[in-house]
């Protein structure tokens, strides 16, 4: 089982973890991920390779603690195991050909975006970056992403830091002021990665956007992860998790999205009072107070 070799919160809802994965670290490239299990009991879920070390043999992913998955595995702590990690899944990044590059990432998306960005500046393609967040608060990364990049642009939905505004108004403005790219890496929110298509489209600037949808065992076999890139029926775990961004049905993704939203809140609801149970029976010795 992979060793937990450190952890640590990047903002209020975001933590860092490094494993120990030496088979996954000497494969990995950017773009691809792992199926994270934290326990018997859990569910598998998908996680970005956000960097790997082939010679100490780990692997970092970030999580955005929103479900009882996240919720579950960031009750783990450095120096416990996880119960299982499966990949490197999914297909690297493309961006062969490519002369100057924009990564953009949206929220927690920026932990998706740093290796790309990493991995383009390593190959020695010069990279500009535009990661975007609600308030200065939820920023992180920054120190990071300046190491790997020619120009980091932050933007911050009410303005406490960086560039009050979207990601994609950004672009706009940097695109329309002359700057130009050949590819562009659009990560986050769906609504986010369909404005920076919107944008980049005009310009003709081949633009790719990492897909995150509904993914049970990220190796083809149970099609949840399906969605649908210009007319045709694709799968994230396998034909992705990128896609040409001027081609994705945005739509019908932000649909099959939201088709457990009931499900996953009542089992978040259902977490927390087993773990109010917990913490009750610590406080009165062992007296059972709540069962769920």
């Amino acid at each position: 089982m992979p060793n937990i070799i450190t952890k640590r919160p990047l903002n209020p809802t975001v933590t860092l973890m490094e494993l120990d994965c030496p088979e996954i670290a000497r494969k990995a490239q950017p773009g691809q991920f792992v199926m994270v299990r934290p326990d018997e009991r859990g569910e598998r879920i998908p996680l970005t390779i956000a960097d790997y070390d082939p010679v100490r043999g780990t692997v970092t992913i970030m999580y955005q603690r929103v479900g009882v998955t996240t919720q579950k595995l960031d009750l783990l702590q450095a120096g416990e195991d996880v119960l299982d990690v499966v990949g490197p899944l999914g297909n690297p990044t493309e961006v062969e050909g490519a002369t100057r590059a924009m990564v953009i990432g949206g929220g927690v998306g920026s932990a998706i975006a740093y290796p790309q960005a990493k991995g383009l500046h390593a190959a020695g393609v010069p990279v500009d970056v535009i990661i975007g967040f609600r308030t200065k608060e939820l920023v992180f990364l920054e120190g990071s992403f300046r190491r790997c990049c020619d120009n980091l642009y932050i933007t911050t939905d009410d303005g406490t830091y960086g560039e009050q505004g979207f990601v994609s108004n950004k672009l706009s403005e940097l695109l329309a002021d002359g700057q130009r790219y050949d590819l562009v890496v659009a990560i986050g929110p769906v609504p986010m990665m369909r404005s920076v298509a919107q944008v980049t489209q005009p310009y003709g600037i081949r633009t790719l956007v990492s897909l995150n949808p509904l993914m049970v065992d990220g190796t083809g076999m149970c099609g949840c992860c399906r969605v649908r890139v210009g007319g045709q029926t694709k799968f994230a775990c396998v034909d992705g998790p990128d896609f040409d961004g001027h081609q994705v049905d945005y739509d019908e993704l932000t649909i099959r999205n939201s088709v457990y939203r009931d499900q996953e809140n009542q089992a978040k609801q259902a977490h927390a009072c087993n773990l109010q149970a917990l913490a009750d029976q610590a406080r009165k010795g062992g007296e059972q107070v709540c069962r769920t």
